[in-house]
């Protein structure tokens, strides 16, 4: 063997110190194809054969210890699952020998020849080995068929038939130690139960490539099996999802996206000619490179790295799934199905092995140290490698870019900045003196006429105000309104409650089929705005009984609808580039923009920091408006306008894109603004600095066309971080959640069918579900820690195109693409 050599990047200088290849050896036989094993710290691979070898990476200068006893070539390696003592097992056509590494050892010290326990004879080619969790079976793959062999002896405890091609790989399920599943050639994977003999389930033919690798994370029960044409197939072992299908992985484009969201920084940057020249370089492989067989599936344990120092990986997703493909390896995050790391064996000259054959990756590291375990693919080549961890996430990404951002505002608000105007007029307050000689003048005399305000009677303003006090909030009519009114302010949401789930109620919003554009509840729960495509905006009761309140005066589809924070007014934009306020009572309409304002449609608008401006997009811009609502009456000038607004500040996303989402919190001061464009970026908006604080690119495959945040609600408490949340949906490209701090995605949420239509999302009031529609006509309902649906609610006639949870109760109301609303209520 060779000693170990630092490796070099041919593309980056920095990834120097990422990979060491820590020994290399030539075999006489090539052991491509063939099962390796690794578990900390012994890595065990075929020498020569029939030789079975077993290196230390603790001790890598010891000589590795030889094991002899097949007479054919080793076809496969496994380790057990025990420590103490440490199995291993290995199999060739002659026979399946079992070792006792500790016994081995002894013997290797006092000179004899170690010696193993032959499990059984004449099998055939064995593709696999697996121990059982206990370590007291041995599950055998040969040819088509599952053997289970007894680990003390050579017994046969049960045989497996089924598949129609060669099985070539096979794991345990940690929960359920009867279950098995197996992957094969003939591009199926079967379930089952290994104590009956008996298959539980069988998969439909999944892919045109045989099935190579397969993984079970204990975590999240799910499974996930490789393929060799590059493809990543995912599905759910929940017991009542039925091996649903949660996603598919196209390892090629994910790497392609992995390296166009690369940044280089500092003294390992590029050049601009040196780039060029790489990328160039690189696309001309790309044509000619052959797809990544995914020969190896293994858990990968971060948790020892730590974060301060590895930036790119929050700790919520210290624990991702490697990948060992035949031109690399990747770092695979099973919440967000994104790539966190990717090491090509071509990029580094020093390599021994450019393509692998076969691949086993210790699952534990050593000092932050991962060791791979590859042969090569048409060579005799057998190589260790270690991999620093710490430097392979660090050449993620190049930058730190919006690091520190938080949805809760954590400064004041700068003199300069344009929510200041905003921020001091809420402050201010009339001089205390004035105040005081209001309120101890005596009334004077007065004609009953004076200025231009008439008044009915002849007494002054300083007895009427301390007769009567003012009226802050919204004119209730009827003795139930008042009743809800206070059964709401005193109850919290239940959080142990289950899912809104039962259909409640069914309405039509209007008598002919009309669009529903956009669904949103009063902060109070008791009210539901519905903008429609007819022009109108209806505002139900939150139980969706009685007749609606109708607004009409705009002149095309009403694309947005915002209460404000007391639910006092609601704001609406429409196509017609018009913005228009109205009262909740309905009994004032007040334009704040017309026609002629806007060149382009008023897409989003709503009210922001605590009702004290207007927020909207139109076009590539986010406008922020001081408004002033003007309700008094005055008999003479009744005609004139009384509202007045205020362009106060403007802002441009990135490469002038179209704004197609917009999204800020009105709840609680904040300086956040987050939009979407056509270009399918990401921009994030810090109001109180005036400018962009970041942006995320490639956010999806497709426009963005719903930004959702985890706003809360006045009824559920939640952790502070949780606000930092925020969901993106695209057509075609499922729902991404967000988390602004890291600006990662944290998680993606498939399953929901949405592939023409712009389907909305939306987050639960207490954070811990998110519901979506699809063209499917159902709603699906996800929970926060899983990235499959949960549950599907039907009953609709059309595409679900709009849902809103309600902030004070487990209440979903949903719009479909034919005008009717549903509402769903728990259980």
């Amino acid at each position: 063997m060779d000693g170990p050599q630092n490796v070099v990047s041919s593309d980056d200088g920095c990834l120097g110190d990422t990979v060491i290849e820590k020994y290399v050896v030539e075999s006489t036989e090539s052991a491509s194809h063939v099962q390796l094993a690794c578990s900390e710290p012994y890595c065990a691979f075929p020498l020569n054969g029939h030789e079975l070898c077993v290196w230390n990476a603790r001790s890598p200068s010891d000589q590795f210890l030889s094991l002899r006893g097949h007479r054919q070539s080793i076809t496969a390696v496994t380790f057990g699952n025990k420590g103490n003592p440490l199995l291993l097992c290995s199999a060739s056509r002659d026979c399946v020998i079992a070792w006792n590494l500790d016994e081995c050892r002894e013997d290797a010290l006092e000179g004899t020849a170690p010696r193993g326990t032959v499990l059984g004879t004449l099998l055939g080619k064995v593709l696999c080995l697996r121990f059982s969790p206990d370590d007291r079976t041995v599950a055998v793959c040969a040819r088509n068929k599952i053997l289970m062999l007894d680990a003390e002896g050579p017994s046969v405890l049960a045989e497996l038939q089924g598949h129609l091609a060669p099985v070539t790989a096979l794991v345990f399920c940690a929960w359920q130690a009867n279950l098995v599943i197996s992957v094969s050639e003939d591009r199926t994977f079967k379930v089952w139960d290994c104590r009956m003999g008996t298959s539980v389930h069988t998969s439909p033919v999944l892919t045109a490539y045989p099935l190579l690798s397969v993984f079970i994370d204990e975590e999240t029960k799910q499974l996930v099996a490789g393929c060799a044409d590059g493809q990543l197939w995912i599905f759910s072992l929940v017991e009542a999802h039925h091996y649903r299908c949660v996603t598919r992985v196209d390892l090629r484009k994910k790497r392609e996206s992995f390296s166009a969201k690369k940044v280089p920084s500092g003294p390992c940057g590029l050049s601009g000619e040196s780039q060029l020249s790489s990328r160039n370089e690189q696309e001309k492989e790309e044509r000619i490179e052959a797809v990544f067989l995914v020969l190896q599936l293994e858990r990968c344990d971060l948790s020892h790295i730590l974060n301060p120092v590895c930036e790119c990986l929050p700790s919520e997703n210290t624990k991702c799934l490697w990948i060992g493909s035949s031109a690399g390896l990747f770092l695979f995050n099973l919440a967000n199905f994104e790539l966190e790391a990717v090491l090509l064996y071509k990029d580094f000259t020093s390599l021994s092995i450019k393509v692998a054959g076969s691949c086993a990756i210790m699952n534990r590291t050593i000092n932050e140290k991962a060791f791979c375990l590859l042969t090569s693919m048409f060579g005799n080549e057998i190589a260790v490698l270690e991999i620093n961890l710490t430097a392979l996430l660090r050449s993620r990404q190049g930058s730190g870019v919006g690091k520190g951002l938080s949805v809760l505002a954590s400064s004041c608000v700068f003199p300069t900045s344009p929510l200041y105007f905003g921020a001091a007029e809420k402050k201010s307050t009339k001089p205390v003196g004035q105040k005081q000689s209001a309120a101890r003048n005596p009334v004077q005399d007065r004609p009953l006429v004076f200025h231009s305000k008439v008044r009915s009677s002849g007494y002054a303003a300083a007895p009427h105000v301390a007769m009567f006090s003012p009226k802050t909030n919204i004119k209730n009519d009827g003795k139930r309104a008042s009743k809800c009114k206070n059964s709401y302010k005193c109850r919290d949401y239940p959080l142990e409650s289950s899912l809104p789930a039962r259909l409640h109620e069914q309405v039509a919003v209007a008598q002919a089929p009309t669009a529903v554009c956009h669904l949103q509840y009063s902060g109070d729960g008791q009210r539901l705005a519905c903008g429609l495509a007819n022009h109108l905006l209806l505002v139900f009761d939150a139980s969706l009984t009685g007749a609606p309140a109708a607004f009409s005066g705009h002149d095309g589809p009403v694309n947005a609808v915002s209460w404000s924070h007391g639910g006092e007014w609601l704001v609406s934009a429409s196509q017609d580039r018009s913005l228009r306020l109205w009262s909740a009572r309905g009994a004032v309409r007040t334009i704040l923009l017309g026609k002629d304002m806007f060149s382009k449609p008023i897409q989003f608008a709503q009210f922001y920091y605590v009702d004290a401006f207007i927020l909207l997009s139109s076009g590539p811009e986010v406008h922020l408006l001081k408004y002033h609502i003007g309700t008094w009456k005055d008999e003479i000038k009744r005609y004139k306008q009384k509202s007045k607004f205020k362009p106060v500040h403007r802002l441009s996303m990135m490469n002038a894109a179209e704004i197609t989402s917009l999204s800020a919190v009105n709840d609680f001061y904040s300086h956040i603004v987050l939009t979407a464009g056509r270009n399918r970026t990401l921009e994030i908006f810090d109001l109180n600095a005036g400018c962009s604080a970041a942006v995320i690119s490639e956010a999806h495959s497709r426009p963005v066309h719903q930004i959702c945040q985890n706003k809360g609600s006045s009824f559920a408490a939640q952790q502070p971080e949780a606000y930092n949340l925020f969901l993106t949906t695209a057509v075609g490209d499922g729902i991404k959640l967000w988390d602004l701090r890291t600006l990662r995605c944290e998680r993606c949420f498939e399953g929901h069918a949405n592939r023409c239509h712009l389907c909305g999302v939306a987050f639960s009031a207490c954070g811990r579900h998110v519901a979506c529609g699809a063209e499917d006509r159902y709603v699906y309902l996800y929970e926060m820690g899983s990235s499959t649906f949960s549950r599907r609610l039907g009953g609709h006639t059309d595409t679900v195109t709009q849902v809103a949870f309600s902030p004070s109760a487990p209440q979903l109301a949903t719009a479909t693409l034919d005008g009717k609303l549903q509402l769903f209520v728990a259980e």
